[in-house]
């Protein structure tokens, strides 16, 4: 396995980054998480500009132009394809404010630091997408957008970790995470959406969720098998009496759940959370990029 820090690849035991990098001290930084499925990359346009937009946000020059930067994670990922005889990986592409001093000030960091690693990733064993998972309501709320937008997907996951923790103290798989005023957010690593009445609902961007790609997947896929779906408002009492609760993510993909709080899900999986997760894999290869172009193949 290689690992691409700034401009050059590492095997995996001599990847290192400075205790000195801002990324490590504050979490100062963004990032993304990829798919590759068949030797093609997922919405990797999508991911690349959700990265420019998080790092314009705090103010972090990425030192590659976005064509570079593309072509860059292509080739990364090629290399660790071929090496390894992989079909399917993981992408985390990490661009964090670099090396500074014991300040926080950002202005003392020479430059950005960037990582690529390609690897594989499993959030979920497979009975879990058959049986779904068990979620608590975290005690634990999501910052306000005015505090932190929850739009940037920042290196800071203080927050999740938490109400993540919390989950594993009620041996739950997922937290469920409200806004400071009750409304459901999302979880602390996917989007969530409910079904009612055979229509999918999903948490609209303004009550502060990091607009997934998956998420936004899946409204697209709603839309193209004519399942009806919108963005809006879910109060605890919504989830609860949900017919059907499924969750979002690029580690996730799609998973249905089982029980909120010990109550048992109507249905899990249900009729509709299982036709969008059969569509899915024909969804992902119409909207992804080969990592072999043309001219790489001749």
């Amino acid at each position: 396995m290689k690992v691409f820090i700034d401009g050059k690849l590492y095997p995996k035991e001599e990847a290192k980054i400075s205790v000195w990098d801002h990324g490590f001290l504050y979490g100062d930084g963004v990032f993304e998480g990829i798919r590759v499925y068949n030797k093609k990359i997922f919405k990797l346009n999508e991911h690349l500009e959700r990265l420019y937009y998080s790092a314009n946000v705090i103010d972090l020059n990425i030192p590659y132009d976005y064509q570079e930067l593309k072509g860059i994670v292509k080739e990364v990922v090629r290399i660790n394809l071929e090496e390894e005889n992989w079909e399917n990986a993981y992408i985390r592409l990490v661009v964090s404010r670099g090396v500074g001093d014991l300040g926080l000030d950002p202005r003392k960091c020479s430059k950005p630091t960037v990582v690529i690693i390609v690897d594989k990733i499993q959030l979920y064993p497979k009975e879990y997408y058959e049986k779904g998972l068990k979620v608590i309501i975290s005690s634990f709320r999501r910052p306000s957008a005015d505090i932190l937008s929850p739009r940037i997907k920042s290196l800071n996951y203080l927050n999740n970790i938490l109400a993540k923790i919390e989950a594993n103290y009620s041996n739950c798989q997922e937290a469920v995470m409200l806004n400071s005023q009750g409304y459901i957010t999302e979880c602390t690593a996917d989007n969530i959406f409910i079904v009612k009445n055979d229509v999918v609902i999903t948490p609209p961007p303004y009550v502060g969720i990091l607009e997934g790609i998956t998420r936004a997947s899946v409204i697209d896929i709603c839309r193209e098998l004519n399942i009806k779906v919108k963005e809006d408002i879910i109060d605890i009492k919504d989830l609860i009496n949900a017919d059907e609760v499924f969750l979002t993510g690029t580690g996730a993909e799609i998973i249905p759940v089982s029980e909120i709080n010990g109550k048992k899900v109507r249905y899990c999986p249900g009729d509709i959370t299982t036709k969008i997760r059969e569509y899915f894999p024909k969804y992902v290869s119409f909207w992804s990029t080969p990592v072999y172009d043309e001219e790489t193949v001749k």
